[in-house]
């Protein structure tokens, strides 16, 4: 398992969306590689796997509060991390509904939920942080296999579809306003997974998963410009 911690520098990520699933996954996977975690919950009242990982962390481990679907939240999360610097920026949210319904028949309300939540929260949260991230760091998104404009040959779960597909455009205007930088930049789709976005039927366990998604990751450090890659660090096609 690779990581970059050093003797001179333990490196911090930010994992956003981190209480419970893959990205709770993910967050764990960076510790125990030594990294610095700080994970982000919606409810601060409510205990999460993520708490119990800080509870045995040493210190290593930071839970802050974070609703990506409330702008008013980003500006006092800025303050309390402003005197830290993030090797590593992820955001992973996601949220679905009518999988089985053409987009056409999609109510507007159901579908400014999902477009707001997968595609344009995702950003915000990177337009507002991404000073905190260093000049060499890495800033990544979950993105969907179900993104590729390319890939879609059998239709369904259209309106989720069509936000990953979102995200990765705004991700690329993103990373093309910071094209002289040294960052990294990683749009990521993990596979089928059993989460409770994925659901029960998917292939992949999150056990699996999140290992290969971190290596994905830490592949692409101090290697500038955006990347689409699957779980496997293979490109997709937009």
């Amino acid at each position: 398992m690779r990581s970059i911690v050093t003797g001179r520098h333990t490196p911090t990520a930010l994992i956003v969306g981190a209480s419970r699933g893959l990205g709770h996954a993910m967050a764990a996977e960076f510790f125990d590689r030594g990294w610095n975690v700080i994970g982000t919950v919606r409810d601060t009242a409510a205990r999460t796997p993520l708490h119990d990982l800080a509870d045995r962390a040493d210190g290593r481990v930071t839970i802050e509060h974070l609703d990506v679907n409330e702008p008013d939240h980003l500006a006092p999360l800025h303050e309390r991390l402003a005197q830290r610097q993030l090797d590593l920026l992820f955001v992973n949210a996601g949220t679905t509904n009518n999988e089985h319904t053409p987009i056409g028949a999609v109510s507007t309300a159901d579908f400014v939920e999902v477009m707001i939540t997968n595609a344009l929260s995702p950003v915000r949260v990177m337009e507002a942080l991404e000073d905190l991230v260093s000049d060499t760091g890495l800033i990544g998104a979950m993105s969907s296999g179900l993104g590729s404009i390319t890939n879609n040959t059998t239709a369904g779960r259209e309106v989720y579809r069509g936000s990953k597909a979102a995200l990765n455009m705004f991700m690329r205007s993103f990373a093309t306003r910071q094209a002289g930088t040294q960052r990294s930049f990683v749009l990521l789709a993990p596979g089928w997974i059993r989460t409770a976005l994925g659901g029960p039927d998917a292939p992949f366990t999150v056990e699996e998963s999140f290992p290969l998604l971190v290596d994905v990751l830490l592949s692409r450090l101090g290697t500038p410009g955006l990347a689409y890659l699957d779980r496997s660090g293979q490109i997709v096609p937009w």
